[in-house]
């Protein structure tokens, strides 16, 4: 039986010899349905149209799929001694590019920032032995596909490796995730934060909303906390969650810029 992915958010269902009646993600306000109604592919109808990419995005092997599909994020793969953490998931994982990645040292975890980039994230775990999923268990009623590698952490902070911390920062979903990694920007530390701060296009500043394509945006209590979970953390370089979308230095005096400036806007 197919497994089916939602053609608006991405978002993969159980197999199943028929789609689901509706996606929960997108009947949430936070996203919406496509405007022709609910449409669904299953996984082999989306490996005949679309294909995995991974090229380098500021010194991080990202991986997109072409043509941009769902959402369009890009996943990042952070390289490490002993394996990769896959940052963040796309809705499509394809032979070709699980060659790519195991060539490249494979995955040892995947980690995502919040439901709406949860993906095909189950297929990518099982394409590596099962590799661990660490999906922050404020958000679990959002898993669309439950899976047995899923690690549902909670508290505020959850280590990866000694360079690599996933701290909860909230706002977008109750569990939205960043990653701090040390290492990252030639060890100066790089955060990467998907769209729980949005890379603006002058990639100069973040922003902050409940729903970026409905116009909802953050209070003020939300956003100072997502300023509280950053401020122990040192890095000089931000990683968005679209291919570019990243600040490439002084990021972190940027995002606290970027802080003021919302909530003056909006107070």
């Amino acid at each position: 039986m197919p497994l089916w992915t939602c053609f608006q958010c991405g978002a993969q269902f159980p197999e199943n010899a028929t789609p689901p009646a509706a996606c929960p993600i997108c009947e949430d306000e936070r996203q919406f349905v496509n405007w022709k109604g609910q449409q669904w592919l299953s996984r082999e109808e989306f490996e005949g149209t679309h294909k995995v990419v991974l090229r380098d995005d500021l010194g991080i092997v990202g991986i997109g799929v072409e043509p941009s599909f769902a959402i369009g994020q890009r996943a990042l793969l952070l390289q490490e001694a002993d394996g990769c953490v896959m940052w963040d998931c796309v809705p499509l994982a394809t032979p070709q590019a699980v060659q790519e990645i195991r060539a490249r040292g494979g995955l040892k975890a995947i980690a995502v920032s919040h439901p709406h980039f949860y993906g095909a994230v189950a297929d990518w775990s099982e394409a590596f032995g099962g590799a661990p999923i660490y999906l922050h268990g404020d958000d679990r009623q959002w898993v669309t596909r439950p899976h047995g590698a899923v690690v549902s952490w909670t508290g505020d902070t959850h280590p990866l490796s000694d360079t690599m911390l996933l701290a909860r920062a909230g706002g977008h979903f109750a569990g939205a995730t960043m990653l701090h990694w040390r290492a990252g920007a030639q060890g100066k530390g790089a955060l990467l934060v998907g769209d729980i701060a949005m890379v603006a296009m002058d990639r100069r500043h973040v922003s902050f909303m409940y729903s970026f394509p409905n116009l909802i945006p953050l209070n003020a209590r939300a956003v100072q906390r997502i300023a509280n979970t950053v401020a122990p953390l040192a890095f000089d370089r931000i990683y968005g969650a679209w291919w570019g979308r990243n600040i490439v230095s002084d990021a972190k005096v940027r995002f606290e810029a970027s802080v003021r400036r919302y909530l003056a806007a909006i107070a």
